[in-house]
């Protein structure tokens, strides 16, 4: 198998979903279905059709009820393994703590797990973890970033000539981070294991030393962050 596709990739599943209640009352977030189909598994069977072999799991809120649904992955054709957190460590507190369990040899691909991306060009993504492997310039995050949604109409970072930053310069796009991106084990170097810590910060330290590149997506994507924008997912991709 080729370095590209063993590359191995992070599902973040670890949160509450306050949004989502009472449907995550006794159903964590994640296991939530469009077409009768959880959203880890539609990132899953993606994630298998790109040749991905090793994924691992964070959980927290009704954890358990993860693994038992989805098992060691061997029904999709993956190896899984999961790192539970007492309570939710946040974004980069929970990669952190799974660093030991996806041992990657530089970068891997981190994907949250209440996104609903259909379709989504994960092929493409491993080049790109490939070019940044064989680059003199140490890259430590590439995002995928989105047109700005109704429910986030004011973007995250900026985008020009592949740069992200926090910043905004003449000509750069304002954008939505996707929750997808591929990161460099080196980006999470100073976290404390265990311990809560926010992606946010991380990565506009990275932009302010011009260590992060990224990509607009315009294909499907949706943050399922409320009943109703399930209902309608539901009934869209009927």
């Amino acid at each position: 198998m080729d370095k590209q596709n063993s590359l191995p990739c992070f599902l973040l599943a670890a949160g509450r979903g306050e949004r989502m209640r009472p449907l995550t009352d006794n159903l964590p977030k994640p296991l939530l279905t469009i077409q009768n189909k959880s959203l880890l598994a539609w990132h899953l069977e993606a994630l298998a059709q790109s040749g991905i072999q090793k994924v691992v799991i964070n959980h927290a809120w009704l954890g358990k009820k993860i693994e038992e649904s989805l098992g060691d992955g061997h029904q999709f054709g993956l190896s899984i393994k999961y790192s539970p957190e007492a309570s939710a460590l946040e974004t980069a507190g929970g990669i952190r703590q799974a660093l030991p369990l996806l041992s990657p040899e530089d970068y891997f691909l981190v994907i949250n797990g209440d996104v609903f991306a259909p379709n989504l060009a994960i092929k493409s993504l491993l080049e790109e973890a490939s070019k940044l492997q064989n680059s003199p310039k140490k890259v430590l995050a590439h995002l995928l970033m989105v047109p700005n949604p109704v429910q986030h109409p004011n973007g995250d970072f900026y985008l020009k000539d592949s740069i992200v930053s926090s910043d905004t310069s003449a000509g750069a796009e304002k954008l939505t981070f996707s929750g997808i991106g591929i990161y460099h084990k080196d980006l999470f170097r100073e976290l404390k294991m265990g311990v809560p810590a926010k992606l946010a910060p991380l990565l506009i330290q990275a932009m302010e030393q011009n260590k992060v590149s990224g990509e607009k997506y315009t294909g499907p994507w949706h943050d399922v962050g409320t009943p109703q924008r399930l209902q309608e997912l539901n009934a869209a991709y009927e």
